[in-house]
This record gives C-alpha cells, structure tokens and sequence, in this order.
C-alpha cells in the first residue's frame, strides 16, 4: 500500500501540473476575453447605408421566373446595394439567387461588386488593398459557406471584410481585435483546429483527469495529512490531559 501511494502521488503531481497550467491558460484567455472591446471583436463602427429607391417595372418579376425555370420559390426579399435593389429569391432547397428588383436579370457578384459592397460597408470609407475569392473556408467565416470575398483594407485596424459571393451581404467584418479574441478564444475552448467545439476529445479528457485529480487528492488527504494531524492533535490532547493531572 505504501508503494501504491508512493507512485499514486507521483502521477497526481504531475497530472496537477498539467491541470494547472490548463487552469492558468483558462484563467489568461478568460480575462482577455473580457477586457477586450466587444465591439470591435465584432467589427467596430458601422458605416450609415443608404436605401435606394425601387424602380420597380413590369418585365422585372417576369424574368426573374422566367430565370427561375419554374423553381419552387420559398422565399423573396428586397436587398439593397450601392448599385441599387435586388431581389434575393431563395427556393424551396434553400438556394438563394440574386436578381434586379428593376430589370430582372441575374446579378453575379463579382470582385468589382464584392469591392463596392465591402467599400460602403467601411464607415471610415479606407482604401481596399486586395480582393480575393475564397478557395476554402477559413477561420474568419468557419461558419459560412463558399463563395465568398476577401476584401481587406488599409486600416488601422487591418480590417477585412468578407462578401457572399451568393447574396452580395456582408457576412463578417473582421481585424485585430477579432483576430486577438479568437486566439484567446482558442486556449479558452482548446479546440486548436475549427475553434468552436466544446465537445471534442481533449476537452473531455481533460475534465476526466480533473475528476481524477480531486478524487485522488481527497484519498490522499485523508491517507496521509489527516492521519498525521490526528495524531498530534491526539498526543497534544493526551499532553494537556496529563498536565491538568494533580
């Protein structure tokens, strides 16, 4: 037994050692989270969109069935944009297209129309230094899907928007701050790969070696500090009742 308990708190001080430093990194990435600016996690200042007038005419919902081949259509909304108001017609599997609410023809998001919707999006109006197509997802839109623009500014927040290829909305505004919260966020849910899983196999294993840890904390707690505190708190009370003695 006193070979058990010998290598029983081996293994405890270092699986301590490892919880501990997973406590301070939780305890690091938590209070940056919180200090950080949500708002600018969340993209900073917006910039005031105009909405432009409809100029509705009577071929414009014609062509968009026309274009549609006789689709199930789910759902329709008016969009607007810098170059004027489309209608984002979704159908009945969800696949969204994008139409002139004043013509009717299809309108395909481009890299000048990806620049022109991330450009009056910006509320300091920044030069844009590169556009690019997406090729896969990245962590700034893990949560999106394809096609999608980069549009990244010269900013001082080295902002980067992100543009659906699909409906033309803005679907992130992403910078520094973000790009900070997100490493912190990182350590803080250990996912080191997608970033939003509270539920894979590290984390797991890491709330079971937690469990371990306390179990056996408390079996050696009562196995040795205890038994020892007993006995002299039992010699000190024999002691005093010796003393008390005529």
């Amino acid at each position: 037994m006193i070979i058990k308990s010998i290598w029983l708190r081996r293994i405890h001080k270092w699986v301590g050692l490892f919880i501990g430093i997973q406590f301070l990194l939780w305890a690091i990435s938590g209070t940056a989270m919180a200090l950080l600016d949500m708002e600018e996690v969340a993209g900073g200042d917006r910039a005031e969109q105009s909405t432009p007038s409809l100029r509705a005419t009577p071929v414009a919902w014609p062509r968009v069935q026309q274009a549609l081949a006789g689709e199930a259509v789910a759902e329709v909304s008016l969009q607007p944009s810098p170059w004027g108001q489309n209608l984002l017609v979704t159908n009945a599997n969800g696949q969204a297209r994008l139409f002139n609410a004043a013509t009717g023809l299809p309108v395909q998001i481009g890299d000048r129309e990806a620049r022109l919707v991330a450009a009056s999006a910006h509320p300091q109006r920044a030069a844009v230094t590169r556009v690019a197509l997406l090729t896969e997802l990245t962590l700034a839109v893990r949560e999106h899907e394809l096609p999608i623009w980069q549009v990244d500014f010269r900013d001082d927040r080295l902002s980067s928007y992100y543009v659906s290829g699909t409906t033309g909305a803005v679907l992130e505004r992403r910078n520094d701050t973000w790009r900070w919260w997100d490493f912190f966020w990182m350590l803080h849910n250990m996912d080191y790969a997608d970033r939003s899983s509270f539920n894979h196999p590290l984390i797991i294993s890491v709330g079971i070696a937690m469990a371990w840890l306390a179990v056996t904390g408390f079996w050696l707690l009562f196995r040795t500090m205890w038994r020892h505190d007993l006995r002299w708190a039992a010699s000190a009370q024999r002691i005093r009742s010796e003393r008390a003695r005529p």
